[in-house]
């Protein structure tokens, strides 16, 4: 039986704004019929710490601290609590709300999609589960988004293993994560304001033990190459298609810089909610 062809795009390491972007710009081609379904790798030089669409930053976030630390602070179009991506491989997945195999419950979807991070997973193997909250509805108080694994995350020991967010624009989802090989903890927490330290304390303490990275699990450490292959051919197993690499022409390069600069750039965008 013949699997569907969809583009494969790794765009390497770029700014906060410029991922972004890409990812809103791919969304808007894909609505247009102008790209098929898309999986996309990426990586962030300097660090970002993505802020969920609907995300207040005033009072909880310290931005002084992230200036600090040389991160830039970027907000998603899509929601969610905040991550810090440095040492990670990051995916977007971009395909039609009426693609035959997209249930159009926005948590089956998650589901549908997240079979090719367990299949990654397990790539590299790891004996991944996708995460079923009891009683709970995936929202906390935290602004940290790995404190908590929302439905159909991935759990690794029992704890979260990679974070994901999703979008529904167009007539196209839009779902993006991250695959942390390695987590500063220290530097993440300085990114947030508490009440006092104990409290800041407690939370790296709570972090810990619901959180966890790849380098953290396997017995010899992998490279971000061997995660690229791996979770590669976890997305080609899992959502039974086929990769094609695809080139950005000029012009859409063009295009995405353009967005970068004067939307996910800006204070406005970034800090006004």
């Amino acid at each position: 039986m013949s699997r569907e062809t969809w583009a494969f795009i790794d765009s390497g390491i770029n700014t906060p704004e410029y991922n972004m972007a890409m990812d809103e710009c791919l969304l808007e081609w894909h609505s247009h019929g102008e790209l098929p379904p898309i999986i996309r790798f990426y990586g962030w030089n300097p660090p970002g710490l993505s802020v969920g669409y609907f995300q207040k930053v005033e009072k909880r976030i310290d931005k002084e601290a992230v200036e600090q630390n040389g991160f830039r602070l970027v907000r998603r179009p899509t929601g969610g609590r905040a991550v810090l991506h440095d040492d990670e491989l990051t995916y977007s997945v971009i395909v039609s709300e009426d693609h035959p195999e997209m249930p159009k419950s926005v948590t089956q979807a998650y589901r549908v999609i997240s079979e090719g991070l367990l299949n990654g997973f397990r790539n590299l193997g790891l004996q991944a589960d996708f995460a079923i909250p009891e009683g709970k509805t995936g929202q906390t108080s935290s602004a940290v988004c790995f404190e908590e694994p929302s439905w159909y995350e991935l759990i690794v020991d029992g704890k979260k293993a990679a974070g994901s967010a999703q979008t529904r624009q167009k007539g196209v989802i839009l779902q993006h994560g991250s695959i942390p090989l390695s987590i500063n903890e220290n530097e993440l927490f300085s990114c947030f304001i508490y009440p006092n330290d104990r409290v800041k304390e407690r939370a790296k303490r709570t972090f810990k033990d619901k959180a966890v990275a790849i380098n953290h699990l396997m017995e010899k450490k992998v490279t971000l190459d061997e995660v690229k292959s791996a979770f590669y051919r976890g997305f080609e197993e899992g959502l039974h298609i086929q990769l094609q690499p695809y080139k950005l022409t000029k012009e859409q390069l063009e295009k995405i810089e353009d967005l970068a600069e004067n939307k996910y750039k800006t204070d406005a965008w970034n800090y006004t909610r």
